[in-house]
């Protein structure tokens, strides 16, 4: 199942807020129909909104009404800023809406119908080049997986979180596709679950052997050296390294340090914001506190209680042993690793 595809006119998004229980697709035939979808996490994972952007933008070119390029070209813009607000710290979002607004751009002396052309192209090679490069990152990060090792995985960076394969989940598919045994353990990711829901049904339906635990399990597992490796994905790497993922990933990276235990992160190197210097200039996504407050739509918490509910955190550079990319897997120093590329 593709979390987003191209339908003719319009898109096909695999809604996640319903898996495991059901599977319901959602169609999408505008920019902000696109926004409010991947808001609401209905499609999530930074690969995957970064390609359902690119669609979006398609979207506006096939829906604009100019008959002039500089019409199109603000219709084209107005969709830009709509998608690119949906959700601020997945870099890669931004990424594909620039990429897709510098594609049409630089053909602006073309007709209307030409440029909606080269739009929807650009978004179909978006989607393409995201499954090419997942498959790559997977043979790369799979060599740094043993026979026998015990994986840790948080959130969901699997084919759900992408156009096809996955990132970290990517990584254990290639090294289990080359028949190394692995046992992941799966922790449940709150207050959204996407390890639960999600990460559980990616492997479920592979038939690969997992143990679901909750997120303050982990330190116990570790301790008792139950875990061998942890690979997680990406939102955002900055230039020093320093890497933007689901909230709680610090805490596993900082367990990980205590306990000695390799601590990966598997993104493409379109999750690397070359305007970061560091984690401390990415944004932060604030959620509603419903999500904290509340569990399947019902009050867990005391009335009126206050709660904090940042997406996102910061994993400093120094407590990454290694970033998977496509191109090669970066050591450290990540710094001039990541310049290198």
């Amino acid at each position: 199942m593709r979390a987003v595809r191209w339908a003719g006119d319009r898109i096909v998004l695999l809604d996640q807020n319903r898996l495991p229980w059901q599977t319901r697709f959602i169609e999408c035939r505008t920019p902000s129909e696109v926004a409010r979808h991947v808001r609401a996490m209905s499609v999530r994972g930074a690969p995957a909104i970064g390609v359902a952007a690119a669609m979006g933008m398609a979207l506006a070119a096939l829906r604009s009404k100019a008959g002039k390029p500089d019409g199109f070209l603000r219709d084209l813009s107005r969709a830009a800023r709509l998608l690119e607000a949906s959700r601020p710290t997945a870099v890669n979002l931004s990424w594909a809406v620039r990429r897709m607004m510098a594609t049409v751009s630089v053909n602006a002396d073309r007709p209307v119908g030409e440029l909606r052309q080269v739009a929807m192209e650009e978004a179909l090679r978006i989607a393409q080049e995201d499954a090419i490069v997942n498959h790559r990152l997977g043979d790369h990060g799979q060599a740094l997986l043993a026979d026998g090792d015990r994986v840790l995985t948080y959130c969901n960076a699997g084919a759900l979180a992408t156009s096809e394969w996955g990132t970290a989940l990517g990584v254990i598919r290639s090294a289990v596709k080359r028949g190394k045994r692995l046992h992941v353990y799966v922790a449940e990711t709150r207050p959204r679950l996407q390890g639960a829901r999600l990460t559980a049904f990616e492997l479920q339906q592979e038939s690969i052997p997992f143990t679901l635990i909750t997120d303050n399990m982990i330190g116990y597992c570790m301790s008792k050296a139950l875990i061998d490796k942890v690979i997680v994905g990406a939102d955002r790497i900055a230039m020093n390294g320093d890497t933007a993922n689901k909230v709680g990933t610090y805490t596993v990276a900082v367990l990980a340090r205590q306990h000695g235990v390799p601590f990966y992160v598997a993104a493409p190197t379109s999750t690397i914001d070359r305007s970061a210097a560091s984690g401390a200039s990415i944004p932060i996504e604030e959620r509603d506190p419903k999500e904290i407050t509340h569990f399947a739509g019902r009050m867990v918490a005391p009335i009126g209680v206050r709660a904090l509910n940042p997406a996102f955190d910061i994993t400093p550079s120094s407590l990454i042993s290694a970033i998977v990319t496509e191109a090669r897997v970066l050591h450290a120093p990540l710094a001039l690793a990541i310049a290198s590329l």
